[in-house]
């Protein structure tokens, strides 16, 4: 009897036991990340006191003394009357939003012909939609349809040809001009990242000084004088006759300076590959195109993601600077309309700068959250 006792005290000893519940719920989210310690209990309370304080004159201005119909600047006169806000102030001039909205949008691009901006972004977003799902079926067709005939599609419907009508990339503008310099440069800037980072770490003498080089020369000047280079001192160069459309050169200028700062995310990715793989992968006989597109370079990128969407907001919020060149992008627009004096006051410009940061943090907040993300699909390296 007192075998089958012991046998029985030691299966309950060495049985597995359930691994303890995590606790959940917001009582619990709370007491870890805003009560642990005292010094997070001083914290929080400063930052609601920070919050009670400034929240009620934002909303106030924001919303409830804000005009949001109207069609001129005396709509966007009023002055409050008591509340929150001092004496003789107005609040935001939505209205003035809602009178450029299409210009804030499609810049000056003809009123009858926008559709065809609104048919490319129709088409963007249906090719994009599925290439961000990693999971969705046929990746190779969709990128080919995304990165190579939605260009050439978008080129025709944009400027016209085979019956449309043809509108100047002067006219272009608005949020329109910055969706098209932000896609141009992250699908150019990329692949030419990618094969300057290997240029840089090749062993032939000529290929890495040339990489090094191109690399070191734009990394060290800012955007603007390469926007500069590109819109005015290029055509200097060209024979007598020969002209670029100032879109494109823009377009060239940007993707040549993320091309470079692309280079070095790149190339941060490859060191941090250790040589195993190196060697293993010349071990099985390998080819250096087959290295590094099946083994080092998956891995490289994968390491490097925060890096690569890091330098895509940058470029997002550096479309910006073509106004040195004459183009209007969406800041530009908003800024070449607050000029316009049916809407000149002193709340026009605040409200025109709030709406372009409203939409340009919505991009970049979505990239950010997009590439944490991928991160978390692609972290099973370490999981046990």
């Amino acid at each position: 009897m007192s075998v089958y006792k012991h046998a029985f005290v030691r299966s309950e000893m060495t049985a597995p036991r359930p691994a303890p519940q995590k606790a959940s719920g917001l009582s619990h989210w709370l007491r870890v990340n805003l009560l642990a310690t005292p010094k997070d209990v001083a914290l929080t309370v400063l930052a609601l006191a920070l919050l009670a304080y400034s929240l009620p004159p934002l909303i106030q201005w924001l919303f409830i003394d804000a005009t949001w119909v109207g069609d001129g600047r005396a709509a966007c006169t009023t002055i409050s009357q008591g509340g929150v806000l001092p004496e003789g102030t107005s609040g935001a001039c939505w209205a003035f939003i809602d009178a450029k909205f299409q210009q804030f949008i499609f810049g000056r691009y003809p009123a009858d012909e926008r559709w065809r901006v609104l048919l490319v972004m129709a088409m963007f977003a249906a090719l994009l939609a599925p290439m961000l799902m990693p999971k969705a079926p046929l990746k190779g067709w969709n990128a080919l349809a995304l990165f190579i005939i939605l260009p050439v599609v978008s080129f025709f419907l944009l400027g016209g040809g085979f019956g449309l009508a043809h509108v100047e990339t002067q006219l272009w503008g608005g949020l329109m001009v910055t969706l098209i310099l932000s896609y141009f440069g992250i699908v150019v800037s990329l692949p030419v990242g990618i094969v300057l980072a290997l240029g840089r770490r090749s062993n032939m003498p000529v290929i890495r000084m040339l990489c090094v080089g191109f690399i070191e020369i734009i990394r060290g000047v800012p955007l603007i004088t390469v926007l500069f280079m590109a819109s005015v001192m290029l055509p200097l160069f060209l024979p007598d006759g020969w002209t670029f459309d100032k879109l494109l050169r823009a377009l060239i200028g940007v993707s040549v300076f993320a091309s470079a700062y692309m280079a070095e995310v790149i190339r941060a990715g490859l060191q941090a590959i250790p040589k195993g793989q190196f060697e293993g992968a010349d071990s099985l006989g390998l080819s250096y195109g087959q290295k590094m597109r099946l083994i080092i370079l998956p891995q490289a990128i994968k390491l490097v993601i925060p890096g690569i969407v890091n330098t895509f907001i940058g470029l997002f919020k550096d479309t910006s600077l073509v106004s040195i060149i004459g183009m209007f992008d969406l800041l530009g627009i908003v800024n070449l309309n607050q000029a316009d004096p049916t809407w000149a006051t002193p709340v026009t410009p605040v409200t025109g700068y709030l709406f372009a940061g409203i939409v340009f943090w919505a991009f970049c907040f979505g990239m950010s959250r997009y590439s944490q993300f991928m991160e978390r699909h692609l972290d099973t390296g370490h999981k046990h």
